[in-house]
């Protein structure tokens, strides 16, 4: 279900007011040619169109006034996306749980951080991430990627890359000292001595994760005008995709094929924040979910959130299996089965329950019949969202290798 804004804590909270004043100071002095570098505000429209390679078939992303993108932010970014020193114990890498191969995803069920902590949930592509609504699997009010990334840097539960308050100052004089660094900070933040500070590593990643567009699948190619880019069966699956009966659209649509969606031209007043529970789990009856994870619920201690999540986007989602946001199903044919169902059953152990008699589901999940040729039609439609091309782009790869 949508979700009205609510105002709670984001990156300008979590850095307090001299941060963000600090951070905007930054801005308004790099010299930015993506948008807002006249000091206006302004995005320039064209100019982020050529920087990101965006064809016309998708609109340009919003980007935020005090972080528009240059392509030195970008190449600063990508540097660091895949420099384990960014992680306290020096071990892990924002690459670590995104591999690009796999469409920034990692294949694991749940992620694991630089210490071993594993993550609850399973990690998500970055893909076109830029024009979510919002941000991770069910918080409502990480609105920008610069809320979002910075959770996996500095949080301690569970631990990322653990940059804690006691370790932050070393980490960042790893790349104060670094004349590679040095070089790009400056590049990427020209009129700015401060040095290398967490607000910059945050600008500069979030510009990097802007630049992750995936747009040159077979459907892309459709939606281009080419006809023949999908088979015979894809196009069926497409159809039974958009369907009543299947209802797949109802919560993936669009461009990026989810309703979690905003781009610059995005009305603030209309853009809404849905969540969904789609009946994975209904331990004991109850409606609830596993305990370490109920969703929304975790956020707001509202009764009525538990098992809400935001639908993402299924571009790429050929190859980032498994799937679900604790990963708990391994693969196309086993989702599109659980839908059909109307809920998943577990018959044993402590999270037994029948997901189709939740009381909080979606009255979007209502299940329906699907012959096997059915459901392998629309696992071959949902194959033909891969981005070959975004998986392999050297644009988007380790720098360092």
């Amino acid at each position: 279900m949508p979700f009205p804004h609510r105002s709670l804590p984001t990156f300008r909270d979590i850095f307090g007011r001299w941060g963000l004043i600090l951070a905007l100071a930054i801005v308004a002095g790099s010299g930015c040619g993506g948008g807002g570098g006249d000091g206006s505000g302004a995005l320039d429209e064209t100019a982020v169109r050529q920087l990101l390679r965006i064809p016309a078939h998708m609109a340009v992303p919003a980007v935020p006034e005090f972080n528009p993108i240059t392509a030195e932010k970008i190449e600063l970014g990508r540097h660091l996306f895949y420099d384990k020193r960014l992680s306290a114990n020096g071990t892990q890498s924002c690459e670590s749980c995104h591999h690009q191969s796999l469409a920034f995803t990692d294949g694991a069920v749940r992620s694991v951080g630089s210490t071993g902590v594993v993550h609850p949930r399973n990690s998500q592509g970055l893909g076109n991430a830029m024009y979510n609504a919002s941000f991770t699997w069910s918080n409502d009010t990480f609105v920008w990627l610069e809320d979002q990334i910075v959770v996996p840097i500095i949080s301690d539960n569970p631990v990322e890359l653990g940059v804690t308050d006691n370790v932050r100052a070393e980490v960042l004089s790893r790349f104060e000292t670094d004349p590679l660094y040095q070089s790009l900070f400056a590049a990427a933040f020209p009129n700015d001595d401060a040095g290398v500070t967490l607000n910059k590593i945050i600008f500069a990643l979030t510009s990097f994760c802007r630049a992750l567009v995936t747009s040159n699948s077979p459907y892309d190619r459709l939606l281009a005008g080419e006809d023949s880019a999908l088979t015979a069966r894809q196009l069926d699956g497409l159809r039974l995709f958009n369907s009543e009966r299947f209802e797949c659209f109802h919560c993936h649509s669009g461009i990026n094929l989810t309703v979690s969606y905003r781009d610059f031209n995005s009305d603030p007043e209309t853009v809404t924040f849905p969540f969904f529970n789609n009946g994975l789990y209904n331990i004991g009856g109850s409606g609830d979910y596993p305990i370490h994870d109920q969703g929304l619920f975790n956020l707001t201690a509202d009764p009525a959130d538990r098992g809400l999540f935001r639908p993402q986007s299924l571009r790429n989602v050929a190859v980032t299996a498994p799937y679900m946001h604790d990963g708990s199903i391994a693969t196309l044919e086993e989702v599109i089965r659980h839908y059909a169902r109307g809920g998943r059953l577990i018959e044993n152990g402590p999270n037994a329950g029948d997901g189709r008699l939740n009381p909080l589901k979606s009255g979007l999940i209502r299940g329906f019949q699907a012959t096997d040729e059915e459901v392998a039609a629309v696992v071959a439609f949902l194959k033909s969202l891969t981005d070959e091309t975004f998986l392999t782009d050297p644009r988007f790869s380790n720098p360092f290798q």
